[in-house]
C-alpha cells in the first residue's frame, strides 16, 4: 500500500511503524508541520492492557517504553490539609518527548518516510495519489474540517479553564491537590514521568479563573511554543506549598478550555480519522496518548486482515467504536465531576476521597475494596460514624429512614407496570413477583402504578384501588410481604390522563384500544402522540372527581396495610401533562406559568398528605425533563420538586 500521514504525533508515528513492520514493501509517508524535536506537553499514561497490546505488536517499541517508564500504585488526596492514600492502581508513565523520539527512531528504522517542519499537501490530492490517507492531526484537524459533512463532528467545548505543566518535583503517587483559594476550588493533576519531573496540570471553573485575576492574558495571543508567562507566575505563588520548593515547568503552556471530540464518522473514502482527531477523552483518566496508540494497533491490524480496504475501514470502526465511546463515557463523568468540583469543598476528607475515585463511575466500592481493601473499610467506618449507625456495611447495606419508616438498607425495587390484573384487581401474579422482590433483600418494594379510577387506567391490565376488592387483594399480597420477609411496600397512585385507554405493551405501546375503549381526558385537548385518542380538556368538576379518587385510593391504601405512598406525577400521565408546558395550553389559572401549571398536582398532592397518615411517608415521582424544546427542563425540575 502507499499510505499517507498526516501527523506526526504518537498515533500516526506507530501506525506507520507497524505498517512498514507488517509489509517492507508499503510505502509510509509521515508529513509533521512541527520540527522532529519540537514537543508540546510533559508526561504520557499507559494501561496494562495497552502495553500488553503494544508488547505483542512491536516487542522493540513495548521494550523500549518499558525500560523508560516512571510506574506508581498509589493515587494521593490532598484536600482541607489532610492527605488520603489509596492503593493498588496501576500506572506507568514516560515522558512524551523519549516516546516521540523512540518511535521517530523506530520510523527511521523501517524506513518509514518521515518529513518534519512540512506542512502534508492537500487532503484531495494526497486522497488522489495514495491508497490510505491517515488523518492523524489532531483535536483541530483541518482534514476533519474539510470533510465535516462525511465525518460529522460535534465538538463539545467545556467551562473549565486548564492549563498544561510540568514540575522538577518528582511524584511518588499520582496526585490530586484540591486547593480551596479566595476565588474558589483550584485543582492540580500531577504525576511523574520520570526520574526528573512531574506533570502538573492546573484546573478551575471558569468563573474561579476570573476571580483569580487570570483573564488578564484572555486577550492575549501567544504564539506556537509561547506560554502564559504572567498566569505562570501566579501558579507558582498560589501552589507554593504543594510545590515545595521546585519549579514550575513551562512548554507552549497556556489557558485551554478542553473539547471533547465526536464523530458521526471516522472515514471519507480512503481518509481516515485517528487518535484526537477522530475522539478525544478528558485528561483526567490520561487516555489521549493511549486511545490513538490503540487506534493505531487496530487500524494496521483490520488492514493487515482484510482483503480490501472497505473491508478493514469497516472493521476498524466498528471495532474501536465502541472501545472509545466507553471509554469516553468515563471521561465525561470525570470532567463533569471537576466542572462541579466546588459542590463538594465541604465535604470530610473520606468521602471527597471516595467521590473523586468513583467519579467515572468505573471504579465501585467493591472494585476499590479489591484495590486497597484498608481504605475500602475506612469509607465503610465513616459513612456508618457519619450516619450514626452501629453497624460497619457498605453504605448501600445500612439501614435508612423515610420520615417515620426504617428501611433496613437502601435498596428499593422500582415499580413497573405488568399489565396483568383483571378489572383492576391484582392477582397471584401480582402476589408472586412482588412477594419475590420482597424475599430477593431489598429493603423497599414498590408497586407499579396503581389507578384511582377506571377511567385513570392506562391498559385493561392495569391494578386499581377504587373498589374494596382491588384493596382486599392488595391486602392479602402487602400481608405476604409483611409477613414473609423484612421488606417494606410502597403503593403507587397515578391516573393515566391522556395516555389512557391504550393497549397492553406487547400489543403496541401507547397505542388506542380498538375495541371497549374509554374516553381519555388531559390538561388540554392534545392527543399524546400520532395516532393516540385525543383527550377531552378536564374541567373543574372533573378536577374535583380526580382529587377525590386520590384520597379515596390513599385510604384504601392505609387499609391494605402499605407502608409508604408515591403520588405519580411523571412519564406523561394527567398530573405530569399539567406540569409539563407542551400538554398543558390551558389559559385558566391551572396553564400559563410553571405556578400555574402546579397547581392542580400540589392540590391531589395535599389531598393526598391530609388523608394518609402522618406517620407514614408520602412520596412523589416526576419526569426531571420533557426531552423537548419547549418543555421542562432540569431547572424547572428543581423548582417543581422544591414545589411538592
Amino acid at each position: 500500500m502507499k499510505i499517507a500521514i498526516i501527523g506526526g504525533g504518537p498515533g500516526g508515528l506507530y501506525f506507520g511503524a507497524l505498517m512498514k513492520q507488517l509489509d517492507p514493501k508499503h510505502e509510509v509517508t509521515v508529513w509533521e508541520r512541527n520540527a522532529a524535536s519540537d514537543t508540546f506537553g510533559f508526561g504520557v499514561v499507559f494501561s496494562d492492557e495497552t502495553l500488553g497490546g503494544i508488547g505483542n505488536a512491536d516487542p522493540v517499541v513495548a521494550g523500549s517504553m518499558s525500560r523508560r517508564f516512571a510506574r506508581w500504585s498509589d493515587i494521593d488526596i490532598h484536600f482541607r490539609g489532610e492527605m488520603t492514600t489509596v492503593g493498588g492502581q496501576g500506572f506507568a508513565a514516560m515522558s512524551r518527548k523519549e516516546l516521540l523520539e523512540l518511535l521517530q527512531r523506530r520510523c527511521a528504522e523501517l524506513g518509514v518516510d518521515l518529513r518534519f517542519s512540512t506542512l502534508a499537501p492537500p487532503v484531495e490530492e494526497l486522497e488522489a495519489n495514495y491508497d490510505l490517507v491517515l488523518a492523524a492531526d489532531g483535536v483541530n484537524s483541518q482534514v476533519r474540517a474539510k470533510y465535516a459533512d462525511s465525518f460529522g463532528p460535534d465538538l463539545d467545548v467545556r467551562g473549565n479553564k486548564y492549563m498544561w505543566l510540568g514540575t522538577t518535583q518528582v511524584f511518588e503517587a499520582f496526585k490530586f491537590f484540591v486547593k480551596e483559594t479566595e476565588a474558589g476550588v483550584m485543582q492540580i493533576h500531577g504525576y511523574p514521568y520520570s526520574d526528573a519531573g512531574s506533570t502538573f496540570i492546573v484546573e478551575m471553573h471558569e468563573d474561579v479563573w476570573r476571580a483569580a485575576g487570570f483573564d488578564e492574558t484572555a486577550g492575549e495571543v501567544f504564539g506556537p511554543g509561547v506560554s502564559d508567562e504572567l498566569a505562570i507566575a501566579k501558579i507558582r505563588k498560589i501552589f507554593a506549598e504543594e510545590l515545595d520548593g521546585y519549579e514550575v515547568l513551562a512548554n507552549n503552556s497556556k489557558w485551554l478550555n478542553f473539547t471533547t471530540v465526536r464523530n458521526r464518522s471516522w472515514r471519507h473514502g480512503n481518509v481516515v480519522l485517528l487518535g484526537d482527531a477522530a475522539h478525544t477523552a478528558h485528561f483526567s483518566i490520561g487516555s489521549g496518548t493511549k486511545l490513538a496508540m490503540e487506534d493505531a494497533l487496530a487500524l494496521a491490524a483490520c488492514l493487515h486482515e482484510h482483503p480490501s480496504l472497505e473491508a478493514a475501514l469497516d472493521a476498524y470502526e466498528t471495532e474501536r467504536r465502541p472501545v472509545v465511546e466507553s471509554t469516553q463515557r468515563a471521561a465525561q463523568a470525570s470532567l463533569e465531576w471537576f466542572e462541579r468540583i466546588g459542590q463538594y469543598k465541604d465535604q470530610s476528607a473520606t468521602q471527597f476521597a471516595f467521590n473523586l475515585l468513583t467519579r467515572s463511575r468505573r471504579i465501585t466500592q467493591e472494585n476499590l475494596r479489591l484495590r486497597d481493601p484498608e481504605f475500602a473499610g475506612q469509607v465503610d467506618r465513616h459513612f456508618a460514624e457519619a450516619q450514626g449507625l452501629d453497624q460497619v456495611a457498605p453504605a448501600m447495606f445500612q439501614p435508612y429512614r423515610i420520615g417515620g419508616l426504617e428501611l433496613k438498607n437502601r435498596i428499593v425495587v422500582s415499580p413497573m407496570d405488568m399489565y396483568k390484573a383483571v378489572d383492576g384487581v391484582p392477582g397471584d401474579f401480582h402476589k408472586v413477583h412482588l412477594g419475590s422482590k420482597a424475599l430477593g433483600g431489598a429493603g423497599l418494594v414498590m408497586t407499579e402504578m396503581v389507578c384511582v379510577s377506571e377511567e385513570g387506567r392506562i391498559t385493561p391490565g392495569c391494578t386499581g384501588l377504587y373498589n374494596d376488592v382491588q384493596r382486599d387483594s392488595w391486602k392479602g399480597i402487602v400481608d405476604f410481604v409483611h409477613a414473609q420477609s423484612t421488606a417494606r411496600i410502597g403503593a403507587q397512585l397515578g391516573h393515566a390522563g391522556r395516555k389512557a385507554s391504550t393497549r397492553v405493551m406487547w400489543e403496541g405501546i401507547d397505542e388506542p384500544l380498538e375495541s371497549g375503549n374509554w374516553e381519555a381526558v388531559g390538561p388540554s385537548a392534545l392527543p399524546y402522540g400520532p395516532g393516540s385518542q385525543t383527550p377531552r380538556q378536564i374541567d373543574r368538576a372533573e378536577m374535583d372527581k380526580v382529587v377525590a379518587d386520590f384520597v379515596a385510593a390513599a385510604r384504601r391504601a392505609d387499609e391494605a396495610g402499605f407502608d409508604l405512598l408515591e403520588v405519580h406525577a411523571a412519564h406523561g400521565y394527567l398530573l405530569s401533562s399539567f406540569l409539563s408546558p407542551i400538554a398543558n395550553r390551558r389559559t385558566d389559572e391551572y396553564g400559563g406559568s410553571l405556578e400555574n401549571r402546579l397547581r392542580f398536582p400540589l392540590e391531589v398532592f395535599d389531598a393526598v398528605r391530609a388523608a394518609w397518615p402522618a406517620e407514614k411517608p408520602l412520596t412523589v415521582r416526576i419526569s426531571a425533563t420533557d426531552w423537548i424544546e419547549g418543555g421542562n427542563t432540569l431547572e424547572d425540575a428543581v423548582e417543581i420538586a422544591r414545589a411538592f
